[in-house]
């Protein structure tokens, strides 16, 4: 199947393209870390987005993922439901939009919690 997300993130007003990429790129990494060849669970998406966020930009992920929108794990939920609208990803029947319902909070997830690596410039 072929899809525009640019038209589906300016279809959605919400949020960047960028975000919509992104969430793709946590689902592979998700998929990694869990281990699975197919559906990964809300808890287990918003894992790997919070992971890839923080390698990928480190300090600055809060930032980063708030200049496209997102501000909460529930932005993540709100951009997968559109997907699944467009008929982008699939669901199963347990899927909810709930679980995707302040999970964790990007404060405490990107700031308050972030730790220099050894060998990162700080």
């Amino acid at each position: 199947m072929s899809y525009d997300l640019r038209a589906i993130a300016d279809s959605d007003g919400r949020f960047a393209v960028e975000a919509y990429l992104f969430v793709f790129e946590a689902l592979a990494r998700s998929r990694a870390v869990f281990r699975r060849e197919r559906h990964v669970t809300g808890p287990e998406l918003l894992e790997g987005a919070r992971l890839l966020a923080l390698e990928r930009y480190g300090r600055m992920a809060r930032l980063v993922l708030n200049s496209w929108g997102l501000r909460e794990t529930d932005d993540i939920g709100e951009i997968v439901f559109t997907l699944i609208r467009w008929e982008v990803m699939s669901r199963t029947e347990s899927d909810r939009i709930e679980d995707f319902h302040a999970v964790y909070d990007f404060e405490d997830a990107f700031v308050r919690s972030y730790r220099i690596r050894p060998g990162e410039n700080g």
